[in-house]
């Protein structure tokens, strides 16, 4: 018999319990779904990820770099890393993830897309508190202190209001940007998936910050509320 569910591993980390599960969902069809949970929170479906994908696309669209060198903010199961890997011209990619764990599930091919990254000799797994590198001097790179890159594409936080962890908050205040775009080469792009609808205020910030500023709705069809559902994709680019 099919397995209908199964805990793949569940353990305590400084945010809380975090758990990977996988399951067989009967009401479409038997599709295997794996899921990521942070205590009684759901953090990733791999039934949903076109908000993850679209971060990649959106984000990576219009770079004017023959090469690209790329950060993503936040592992989870995936996507994002491996829709920028697709786009064309990227030459290398830094994924940070505060949880060891969730690195280990790629690098032991315990999801879906874990063998695909790991194996990819453009992708590297840095463990670490993404908003601490975002806003430090050293930056994201712990090889070459100082790098800079083309773009750097967040998947973290719920949303810029709605946060995981309250000590994430100064990240998104103009001080916060202002020193994310010192990690970003002229002409660079920060790109922010959001599960809310545009906030007002956070536009109004990365407006003091960058120079051109964008939000882009992103639908998906919920197939258990049989309607679409909306996310938010951040665009906002640095002077050239």
């Amino acid at each position: 018999m099919d397995i209908i569910f199964e805990e793949l591993d569940c353990r305590d980390t400084h945010l809380g319990q975090i758990s990977l599960r996988k399951r067989t969902e009967l009401q479409l069809g038997g599709v295997l779904v794996y899921e990521v949970k942070l205590g009684d929170e759901f953090l990733m479906s791999s039934l949903f990820h076109a908000g993850e994908d679209a971060l990649a696309e959106i984000g990576l669209a219009d770079i004017a770099a023959p090469e690209l060198d790329l950060v993503v903010g936040g592992l989870g199961l995936g996507y994002t890393a491996a829709t920028a890997l697709k786009q064309a011209g990227v030459r290398s990619l830094l994924v940070v993830d505060t949880l060891a764990e969730v690195i280990g599930w790629h690098e032991s091919g315990l999801v879906p897309l874990g063998e695909e990254l790991a194996q990819d000799p453009r992708c590297r797994f840095i463990h670490g508190d993404f908003f601490g590198l975002a806003t430090g001097s050293p930056g994201f790179d712990p090889d070459q202190p100082g790098r800079k890159f083309h773009a750097i594409l967040l998947d973290i936080d719920h949303s810029p209001s709605h946060l995981l962890a309250s000590a994430h908050g100064g990240f998104y205040s103009r001080q916060g940007l202002e020193k994310l775009v010192s990690k970003l080469h002229p002409g660079g792009v920060f790109a922010l998936w959001s599960n809310d609808p545009p906030e007002a205020d956070f536009m109004h910030r990365l407006r003091q910050v960058f120079v051109e500023v964008e939000s882009h709705i992103v639908k998906f069809h919920n197939p258990f509320q049989h309607r679409d559902a909306a996310q938010t994709v951040y665009l906002a680019r640095t002077r050239p």
